[in-house]
């Protein structure tokens, strides 16, 4: 059987380089885009190189990045722009290959097995991609080379920006196996956590774990990564027009820090909707059911819910539901760790909007 290759391309602090793209004095400066950037209650949702010296984090609160650097310049979100520029940059990939497979707006897997007669090797197609969205588009990619999708995207992540590295059968277990266990695909907080409990730090660590005593601590999920570890993925790329029925569209965090009222959750859960309703309108979407996910800091969780009377995938309107939703469940006795919402009951989109 012939040998799979897979490349993983992630657009590197890809919101941040867009707005470096549009606007080229932001990249000599400290900058990152957050949430409601006209107040200091939004959180960090990418940050520029500069921005990085600084020890600022995805995820953590602008009046927290401030602290750290008080001459950061903090941009609002475009989604629109973000859309256009990283489908341009897919219109690429698909130049390739017809198994193109988007996670997320900045990362894809791209099969291009049966792509090499055309266009050399996996690493000459990697190095052409990543020198032709530099050249047509003025971004920087970095791309994993690999035999399977899991350690594709952990190459992809190794260097940055306009990295290049390969994973191969040969070398897997020198590149892959010193890394931290945490790097590996679907490797969570909490998994993490679990794992550490057995002396479990790096891939290497769980690659020779004993696997009955994985599946009996944490199950399928055990199973799966242990797998991973190993090189054992074979899951494959979508096509382009793979068209299975998506169900919901939905994002989640746990953020640096708990949140202890209303305000700080309102300013993620404004972010967790932003990109939602960016996500439903890349896939031509909108829904009538919006839920939410509460977990506090027992790990206790809920969900909530509520459906409209018409379908919707902007995020002012999502806003509205979510926040209905958190007012009437939750008094904040407990502060939360994290917070998830979902758009369901999905149907193709249309231009009229919702009401409640």
């Amino acid at each position: 059987m012939k040998e799979r290759v897979i490349l993983h391309c992630d657009i590197n602090h890809c919101y941040a380089q867009i707005e470096e793209m549009m606007v080229p004095e932001l990249r000599h400066v400290p900058m990152a885009v957050g949430g409601r950037s006209e107040s200091r209650h939004g959180i960090i949702l990418a940050k520029n190189d500069h921005a990085k010296k600084y020890q600022i984090q995805t995820g953590e609160s602008l009046y927290e990045a401030y602290q750290k650097c008080k001459d950061l310049v903090v941009i609002h979100p475009h989604y629109e722009e973000y859309l256009y520029y990283t489908q341009k940059v897919k219109d690429i990939y698909h130049e390739y290959s017809d198994r193109v497979e988007s996670f997320g707006l900045d990362e894809a897997w791209i099969d291009v097995s049966e792509s090499m007669a055309l266009f050399g090797n996996g690493l000459e197609i990697a190095r052409e991609i990543q020198q032709r969205v530099w050249e047509e588009i003025g971004l920087s990619v970095s791309i994993g080379i690999s035999f399977n999708k899991v350690f594709a995207k952990l190459g992809s992540d190794m260097i940055k920006p306009m990295g290049l590295v390969e994973i191969s059968r040969d070398n897997f277990k020198e590149k892959a196996w010193q890394l931290p266990v945490g790097d590996l695909l679907y490797v969570g907080r909490a998994t993490l956590k679990k794992l550490s409990l057995f002396g479990i730090y790096t891939i290497g660590d769980l690659a020779r774990f004993d696997l009955d005593i994985l599946k009996r601590h944490l199950g399928k999920m055990g199973e799966i990564i242990y797998w991973f570890a190993n090189g054992y993925d074979q899951s494959e790329v979508a096509y382009i027009d793979t068209c299975e029925e998506v169900k919901s569209v939905g994002n989640g965090i746990t953020t640096p820090k708990d949140m202890n009222h209303l305000r700080e959750a309102q300013s993620v859960f404004y972010v967790l909707c932003e990109s939602i309703a960016s996500r439903a309108k890349e896939i031509g979407m909108a829904g009538r059911c919006i839920s939410i996910q509460l977990r506090d800091t027992d790990l206790k969780s809920f969900t909530r819910q509520k459906t409209l009377s018409r379908a919707t995938n902007l995020s002012d309107e999502m806003m509205i539901v979510v926040m209905e939703l958190l007012r009437k469940n939750y008094d904040f006795s407990k502060p939360l760790r994290s917070v998830s919402v979902s758009l369901s009951h999905l149907q193709l989109e249309n231009e009229t909007a919702i009401f409640i």
